[in-house]
């Protein structure tokens, strides 16, 4: 649609559109965007998450579209609505239920859901066990994922049995649902990046029902290490230099094994509450301890020679 800007002395602008429509604005008044960092609830929302980068890139452009579409509503220009069905790709620990978790919140701040929260669903909440048992259940679950989102992890699980398996039929609701209630309903979709990409070759037309499609990589060691002081950190523990040396040791180790059971934060998650419970067995034989005794995880403490 094309359109005429006139611009008079006294500041206003009239904005002539070709069906004659006349819109007019104050200028500095209705057209005006904050000066100061448009993004801060984001990143501060994001602060805490250790890189994904793509993923924080992602939520300011759809926060940056909804702004805009917003002054172009008030101009009278058309503005769509943004689907903002997505699809994660990532190894265990990787963040996916974690980022899921917290777009939900997010979205509901942005007014792009009505309730924001978090329904988290696998194969056997959706698939049933005889004909028509399955719509019924994929139907129940979306209704309660309504004005939030539902997740469903490994999602590739119900494309397993092939052309007469009844997850297909959950798939079908599902894409169904994703069109009819997209105003208001977010899907994810999540799992490992090998199956997930045959899930989509095996659902043409699937893929493009999603707009956000996201690589969750894995961490690397410095990414893991920041990880681990941060975990640490809101137990209120510090890692001694020691420890931090050993950690990062073993680290490289796992990385060069690649192994594709190696669970990224998981397993950092895991080191620390480890270490937290030996670190206080190891001060109950002592007689007396002092305060950096109470706080500082030795090496001694995370015993991952043990864990190889």
């Amino acid at each position: 649609m094309e359109s005429q800007i006139n611009r008079h002395k006294n500041g206003q602008i009239n904005i002539v559109l070709h069906e004659n429509k006349r819109l007019k604005a104050e200028y500095g008044t209705n057209i005006r965007h904050k000066q100061n960092n448009p993004f801060k609830n984001i990143d501060s929302e994001f602060q805490a998450f250790i890189g994904m980068d793509k993923l924080k890139s992602t939520v300011k452009e759809i926060y940056a579209t909804l702004v805009i579409n917003e002054k172009r509503n008030e101009l009278g220009l058309k503005n769509s609505k943004q689907v903002l069905h997505m699809l994660f790709k990532g190894n265990p620990g990787t963040g996916k239920t974690t980022v899921a978790r917290k777009l939900a919140k997010l979205y509901y701040d942005m007014n792009l859901l009505s309730k924001g929260h978090f329904i988290e669903a696998e194969r056997a909440d959706l698939v049933g066990e005889y004909i028509g048992q399955t719509a019924q259940k994929t139907r129940a679950i979306i209704q309660k994922a309504m004005g939030g989102v539902l997740f469903i992890d490994e999602a590739y699980s119900l494309a397993r049995g092939g052309e007469k398996d009844f997850g297909k039929e959950a798939i079908d609701t599902l894409v169904k649902h994703m069109e009819d209630h997209q105003n208001d309903f977010v899907l994810i979709l999540a799992g490992y990046p090998q199956e997930m990409d045959r899930f989509l070759r095996l659902n043409p037309g699937l893929k493009s029902r999603f707009p956000f499609i996201l690589d969750f990589a894995d961490y690397d060691v410095n990414e893991l290490m920041d990880i681990a002081k941060q975990m640490a950190a809101e137990r209120e523990y510090k890692l001694t230099k020691e420890a931090e040396w050993e950690l990062r040791n073993y680290l490289y180790k796992k990385i060069q094994e690649k192994s594709r059971n190696f669970a990224n934060a998981r397993f950092i998650r895991n080191v620390i509450e480890h270490s937290i419970r030996m670190h206080a067995m190891r001060l109950l034989e002592q007689e007396r301890f002092t305060t950096d005794d109470l706080v500082y995880i030795t090496a001694k403490d995370m015993q991952l020679n043990e864990k190889s």
